[in-house]
């Protein structure tokens, strides 16, 4: 029933899809308490607190605009992709030294991994969702030509690394709260918040390079701005330092459209089984 759903919103124009997704977006927030407290406490701690009513719309957008991006035929949705700054990636390709490229919960991250594999073979990680009934949608739309799934857990994870070593790209999302004893506390936004420590284990396994990328939603419908940003910063030597370098990075990449991040994200909580943190002064 869902994926019929999915199916036949497809065929609706993205512009169509972004209205009635702002529409939600605002129905949603009005009506669920819980919701509306975790967003405007997640946006507020960050500074952004001006972009709230437009982060409201543009979190229903983000929903809206699934159908299209999941099941809309791969030409149609590839051309609303405007890519910019891909030459960070190539020169890491080229150089046959591997790629690891970080998307965090910005705008319409769906679209950059189909964004890559028009180009180059990418392995992303993946984790099932919670609602089998998401299952066979979810996986069915990722696993494109050229885009291939590894799961999110050790046999995944020496998939990643096998592509590295390869001279091949992978795509993670740093910002998404690992499992037990697959991450770190560390400061995203001034609270600390569980943060996976995968992406720099590979980076040091396989010495491939890190590069940003999020797809800035623009108006109107008009599509996505895909964009390649080089990672600068000096990840550090323990994994406390390594996690806060990526979630500072996440932190800057999110300012560049502060309205387009998934505030209602709970970022903050404490997966079963890890000790809360230290209070931090």
């Amino acid at each position: 029933m869902l994926v019929s759903l999915f199916r036949l919103l497809s065929f609706l124009p993205l512009p169509v899809l972004h209205a009635i997704g702002l529409v939600m977006g605002w129905l949603v927030f009005l009506a669920s308490p819980s919701y509306r407290r975790r967003f405007i406490d997640n946006i507020e701690r960050a500074g952004h607190r001006r972009h709230l009513y437009k982060a409201i719309g543009e979190a229903g957008k983000g929903m809206f605009e699934l159908p299209f991006i999941w099941c809309g035929s791969p030409g149609r949705v590839l051309r609303t992709a405007h890519i910019e700054g891909w030459e960070f990636a190539q020169n890491a390709l080229d150089a046959k030294s591997g790629l690891i490229l970080l998307t965090p919960h910005l705008g319409c991250f769906e679209i950059t991994a189909q964004s890559v594999a028009q180009n180059t073979r990418l392995s992303a990680l993946y984790r099932p969702p919670r609602k089998a009934a998401l299952k066979p949608l979810i996986e069915g739309a990722r696993a494109r030509a050229n885009l291939h799934l590894a799961p999110a857990n050790l046999a995944g994870v020496r998939i990643l690394l096998k592509a590295l070593k390869t001279g091949q790209a992978i795509g993670l999302l740093p910002d998404q709260v690992p499992q037990n004893g697959e991450g770190v506390w560390a400061d995203f936004f001034g609270k600390p918040a569980y943060t996976m420590t995968l992406s720099a284990k590979l980076h040091q396994m396989s010495g491939a390079p890190i590069v940003l990328v999020y797809a800035e939603r623009l108006s109107w419908g008009r599509g996505y701005a895909v964009r390649f940003v080089p990672f600068d910063s000096e990840l550090g030597d323990t994994p406390q330092q390594q996690a806060r370098a990526i979630n500072a990075a996440m932190e800057a990449l999110i300012a560049r459209c502060p309205a387009q991040y998934i505030w209602s994200y709970n970022r903050y909580k404490v997966p079963p089984g890890v000790a809360k943190p230290e209070e931090m002064q």
